[in-house]
């Protein structure tokens, strides 16, 4: 069911389902626009976050998991990108770039005598370890834009949305989601995951392709207590390879491939009709935590 108008239809002659949802057969359904309020309100105050939560802490909490598989999954949108901003947070003009305005390159080698030297700018990774959990997530961009990945088979693919980054267990069940822009770039998402990830379950090994290569953030992961086992990006020279022990354990990350496929092809994530963060997200929590219910329920039985 794409949208709410098909929702109230099938509400209105399937029985079970109209119990299933708590609608008594003897009263008149809600009106769309009420559906479309509930949702808002559903979305602004976290319900499916809240309830991914607390399922995946009952069910796993006192268990120790082998790997945290990371990865993420393109969300296309159904609305407008955001225009880009520049550092200073103004719009860019057309209007042309006066001499004046034109910043000199700074020179290479040692500064003058008498100097102080440039103090090192922090990388955005590095700038995410010192803060707090609620501050880090707060600073990810949430807009939709424009982005650009080159798939499995070699080819770039573009999109304007968003993007869902999952952490999923080696026994299948998705513990954290985030949603961003689709601009982020995923290792900028890997510490927030992480520390939720910790936050509801005991782990022993992460593991990413190589996207997420980079020394911050294994550093990170082993201060963390965990092993991280990222695919090494040799960018231009030697790449480095995974001991034979280390390979074994690499072999379960094809298991964040399968949640990214199930979400479009099963839970409706290919066509995600509403608009805004606050609700594309909600949209992809509720699909998450359908996923994850079912998946226990496997485990169980």
């Amino acid at each position: 069911m794409q949208c709410t108008a098909a929702l109230r239809e099938r509400l209105s002659v399937d029985s079970k389902l109209r119990r299933i949802c708590g609608f008594s057969a003897w009263h008149k359904l809600p009106s769309e626009s009420t559906f479309s309020r509930a949702f808002a309100q559903f979305a602004k105050d976290g319900i499916a976050d809240k309830a991914h939560a607390a399922m995946v802490q009952a069910a796993l909490a006192g268990h120790i998991i082998g790997a945290i598989s990371r990865d993420s999954t393109a969300i296309v949108a159904r609305e407008t990108p955001a225009k880009p901003k520049s550092a200073s947070g103004v719009l860019p003009t057309t209007e042309p770039c006066t001499a004046s305005a034109v910043i000199k390159p700074k020179r290479k080698g040692r500064p003058p005598k008498g100097t102080a030297p440039v103090p090192a700018v922090l990388s955005v990774i590095q700038t995410q370890c010192t803060q707090s959990t609620t501050q880090l997530i707060a600073q990810l961009p949430t807009a939709c834009a424009y982005s650009a990945k080159t798939n499995a088979k070699g080819y770039k693919e573009s999109w304007h949305g968003y993007k869902l980054h999952l952490d999923t267990t080696d026994c299948g069940v998705t513990v954290s989601a985030l949603t961003t822009s689709a601009s982020l770039h995923d290792s900028q998402a890997a510490i927030a995951l992480s520390r939720l990830s910790t936050q509801k379950v005991a782990y022993l090994y992460e593991l990413a392709d190589a996207a997420y290569s980079s020394d911050a953030l294994r550093a990170y992961s082993r201060n963390c207590g965990h092993v991280p086992l990222f695919d090494h990006n040799p960018r231009g020279g030697v790449k480095r390879v995974f001991e034979p022990h280390e390979a074994h354990w690499y072999k379960a990350r094809s298991g964040a491939e399968r949640p990214n496929a199930l979400l479009k092809d099963c839970y409706g994530l290919r066509q995600v009709w509403v608009r805004a963060h606050c609700k594309v997200h909600a949209h992809l929590i509720f699909a998450v935590l359908v996923m994850s219910a079912e998946q226990l329920m496997r485990l169980i039985q």
